[in-house]
């Protein structure tokens, strides 16, 4: 029975979740802000001493890849990597945005042909954002999108939208298909159905180089490719 670490720092929330075989056994949660520093060693320090006292093997570090805080992911991710190293056990990346539709999965009726639209935050009314089925087969690639009246006019199924950037699109996104999920954060007890399956596919990260999806990077990114556009 595979047991696994996940770390999810992406935004302000800290978590850690101990799971076997997909069950989660021990979990931790702080939402006091950017003390992810502190906070995820000291949760770290407990999972372990929780881990040996119970006879739990560690065969594998999962962690939330972002998008999100260069700060929280760089902080998630060494840690990781650290744990990985120290017990010489694979590295895996969990897609953030997934992780927030799967908890919306587990926690609301979602209908056959509706589609999930987790929004994380980045400046004004932009938002890093994707578009998954029930499946969380992605349906529309991941983007950085400025949300205002005629965003998604082309999307005529039924949308749940949510994360800490969906508030701010609310009335922009006044519409009968789009309906809003309040509180939906990333939280590593979302990770493990995500975390096991990739874990079972043996889909791996190299250690060494591994690097988060930083979302100021993301974002900088999809500027320069505007400017480059408009310039041809």
């Amino acid at each position: 029975m595979a047991t696994l670490i996940n770390i999810e720092t992406s935004t302000e929330i800290c978590s850690v979740a101990l799971s076997t075989e997909g069950k989660i056994v021990w979990h931790k949660e702080n939402y006091d802000g950017m003390s992810h520093s502190v906070s995820l060693a000291k949760f770290i320090e407990e999972m372990m001493d929780y881990a040996k006292k119970e006879g739990y093997k560690i065969d594998g570090v999962a962690v939330s890849c972002g998008p999100g805080s260069y700060t929280g992911l760089r902080i998630g991710v060494s840690t990781s990597k650290g744990l990985c190293y120290g017990l010489d056990v694979p590295l895996i990346s969990v897609n953030t945005l997934e992780v927030m539709a799967n908890h919306v999965l587990k926690n609301n009726e979602v209908g056959e042909n509706s589609l999930l639209c987790p929004m994380i935050d980045a400046r004004r009314m932009e938002v890093y954002t994707a578009f998954y089925d029930k499946s969380l087969c992605q349906k529309r690639e991941t983007s950085a999108d400025i949300i205002d009246e005629n965003s998604y006019l082309d999307i005529k199924e039924n949308v749940l939208f949510f994360g800490n950037g969906a508030s701010k699109c609310q009335s922009a996104l006044n519409r009968p298909n789009f309906k809003l999920i309040e509180n939906v954060v990333p939280l590593a007890t979302d990770m493990v159905e995500l975390s096991h399956a990739a874990f079972n596919q043996k889909k791996f990260e190299d250690v060494a180089y591994f690097e988060p999806f930083y979302l100021k990077e993301f974002v900088a990114t999809v500027a320069k490719n505007k400017v480059f556009e408009n310039n041809k």
